[in-house]
């Protein structure tokens, strides 16, 4: 990963659900709809040299990076069969792209760290075991910074877009619907509006990116926003993705998972 490194189409940025716990991996009946959508993902674009992945179970106190050549997995879920605890993805990481992405977001003054400890959580490992399941895409995990600030993982975004133009995709792995205690019921009220107001403000081309920044940072006062993300965490890799993105972002996918109305958008 070479900072001259150039390509004349862009990588895309994509915000992708990744279902609960293992469960797509287990081929759980409520994820049929996003299990379907990851397998054929990859088909539309051209495969990436790497991956940038910002997983919402991810959180530092400084934007860390995962810098290991081999980083194992951490099974960061609870009471699932025993099968899921002995899910092998066995990716390489990237130490080069991990680097570069330091001195990106260094350059920009977002404090950044590497940690060659840390391995893959399950928001890495499960999509992209069903994206590419040949683990043959090296792929570098990039946290999520304490205090949940809308602003600063927008700026997050955009101070490692440039990695586009060198093929590496930029993946935020969240949920736009988060509210444990709700799912597995019929979408509510407030999921189809809070739905319904993340996919316009990320896909209206009529909208200037600073009016769409505006509408993000205040994602609190959008209806449905608390009751659909009671904490942010799963929402914020979005943030990053759309401070990535140049661009209204496209609706990729407009499904349910355990019966909520989820989204996946793509810059």
């Amino acid at each position: 990963m070479s900072q001259g490194q150039s390509h004349s189409q862009k990588a895309p940025v994509i915000f992708i659900p990744h279902g609960g716990g293992p469960l797509p991996l287990l081929n759980e009946p409520g994820h049929g709809e996003l299990i379907a959508f990851l397998k054929a993902l990859p088909a539309s674009f051209p495969a990436p040299e790497a991956i940038v992945i910002i997983s919402a179970h991810w959180e530092e106190e400084v934007a860390s990076i995962t810098s290991a050549e081999a980083p194992g997995l951490i099974y960061d879920y609870y009471g699932f069969p025993e099968e899921s605890y002995k899910i092998s993805y066995p990716v390489k990481g990237h130490p080069l792209l991990a680097e570069r992405l330091k001195a990106l977001l260094e350059h920009a003054g977002i404090a950044a760290r590497l940690d060659a400890k840390r391995g893959l959580d399950h928001g890495v490992f499960v999509p992209l075991k069903l994206m590419y399941p040949k683990a043959q895409i090296p792929c570098v995990q990039l946290s999520l910074v304490k205090g949940l600030s809308p602003e600063q993982h927008i700026a997050i975004g955009r101070a490692i877009a440039e990695l586009r133009r060198e093929n590496v995709l930029i993946l935020g792995s969240g949920f736009s619907f988060h509210n444990l205690r709700a799912f597995g019921s019929e979408p509510d009220r407030d999921n189809l509006a809070f739905e319904a107001w993340l996919v316009d403000t990320c896909t209206d081309s009529a909208t200037d990116a600073k009016n769409k920044a505006r509408a993000l940072n205040d994602w609190q006062l959008a209806p449905g926003a608390r009751h659909c993300h009671p904490r942010e965490e799963h929402l914020l890799p979005l943030h990053v993705c759309f401070g990535a993105g140049d661009n209204a972002a496209s609706l990729i996918f407009d499904g349910t998972v355990l019966g909520k109305k989820t989204a996946a958008l793509r810059w």
